[in-house]
């Protein structure tokens, strides 16, 4: 069955790297949709949506735009109105892949597009800045970078393999058969939040909530994974939330590698949903460093290397603090349907009794600031285990299937 790939390009530079994808979307046997997000010259072909209906749909007249044209005014707009005449599409199944050609102007705009798209829908960025750090591109969403190596000025027997490859994977990608939807159930998806010192933990809580019938994401804790996650609250794609992991809480407090950003444990709580929380991996920070460099604030601190270039240090009882006022102070928004694991036998893998970081003076800080002020709309569970038995992932996932199916 004949499908619809969109592209988002610039026809005042890149008409003919269009035109050429278009020839290889319909040999393939499928349709292009070209919608021109230029604003400043002559368009070198015919779009299927014009820059003057893509500004009109974003609000604004493309004759206005033009009065004083700058990147700065124009970009949010045309941006805006690529998502309004896609959205509407996408879920009307008339388009089944998005593919964008940029530099570093039109990455960010084609990026700021997919973005604002539905996760599954197939999202490819022909890119000569996808070599580097991408992840001001791609964000929280499934976007797929495909390094240009050359500009893309023009066709070239280089660029022509490069957009042939990208125009068949756009395809390819738009036919798969697998598609991401989740029907409305009285057993909601439920999103796990997970680090490497809690994955045997996790990989005993998938068995478990499977076992219950119910099916689980996981999340990486890592800043952009507990992100990605409460997006999908929002979306409504996840239902229900065992939050097993807040390191991002911790590097948020630091402002290091893991750290969620301000939002991070709040959304479950305004959404209303079911959600057991565990302060897992909170106790230490992960630090990106030259390869098995300890920083000198903290040499006077226990530490372990996650990795050569990840330093792992341990907070101690003051620093500790200031991480669970953060959790405190983000679980206000949490009015009910919630419980808070404490794993007194510790956090993570790293700071169970005889574990390199392990400290009870520590501990006990973190864990009495949370019983002294976690909202009282939060029930506190006391465990003794550590946070990685299989007795307290289990307890954990009892009491959020109970908090699913007992909503009254």
């Amino acid at each position: 069955m004949s499908k619809t790939i969109a592209l988002l390009v610039t026809l005042d530079t890149k008409d003919q790297e269009a035109g050429y994808l278009i020839e290889q979307i319909r040999t393939a046997g499928h349709e292009a949709m070209l919608l021109d997000i230029g604003v400043v010259g002559k368009p070198g072909i015919e779009a299927s949506y014009s820059r003057e209906q893509v500004a009109e749909a974003g609000g604004r007249s493309f004759a206005d735009l033009m009065i004083k044209p700058t990147r700065e005014e124009a970009g949010p707009v045309m941006v805006k109105g690529c998502i309004n005449i896609l959205l509407p599409m996408i879920m009307n199944d008339e388009v089944h892949a998005v593919l964008g050609l940029g530099g570093t102007q039109g990455t960010s705009s084609c990026c700021d597009i997919m973005q604002a798209l539905p996760y599954g829908l197939p999202k490819i960025m022909v890119s000569t800045m996808a070599s580097g750090d991408t992840s001001g591109f791609v964000g929280i969403k499934d976007i797929t970078m495909m390094f240009s190596v050359s500009d893309i000025l023009k066709l070239n027997p280089f660029t022509r393999k490069i957009l042939a490859n990208a125009a068949a994977a756009a395809c390819g990608m738009a036919t798969v058969s697998q598609q991401f939807k989740v029907e409305k159930s009285d057993k909601p998806l439920i999103g796990m939040s997970n680090l490497g010192v809690l994955t045997n933990g996790a990989m005993h809580a998938i068995q478990y909530i499977e076992s219950k019938g119910y099916e689980v994401i996981v999340f990486h804790a890592v800043g952009s994974g507990g992100q990605a996650m409460e997006q999908m609250m929002k979306e409504g794609i996840i239902g229900a939330v065992f939050d097993y992991a807040m390191g991002e809480i911790a590097d948020d407090v630091w402002s290091v590698l893991r750290a969620g950003g301000p939002e991070r444990l709040t959304v479950a709580g305004k959404l209303g949903l079911p959600q057991v929380l565990c302060p897992g991996g909170a106790e230490h920070l992960g630090i990106l460093v030259s390869p098995n460099e300890v920083p000198e604030e903290y040499k006077n601190h226990d530490y372990v290397f996650h990795s050569p270039v990840v330093f792992v240090p341990r907070l101690n009882k003051d620093e500790i603090v200031r991480v669970a006022k953060s959790i405190c102070d983000r679980l206000q928004h949490t009015t009910g349907r919630a419980k808070f694991f404490i794993p007194q036998g510790g956090v993570g893998r790293y700071s169970h009794a005889g574990a390199s970081l392990f400290d009870k003076e520590s501990d006990d800080a973190f864990f009495n600031y949370l019983r002294k002020h976690l909202p009282k709309t939060i029930e506190i569970v006391e465990r003794t285990e550590y946070a990685e038995e299989h007795s307290f992932v289990e307890a954990a996932v009892d009491d959020l299937i109970s908090l699913i199916e007992n909503r009254n």
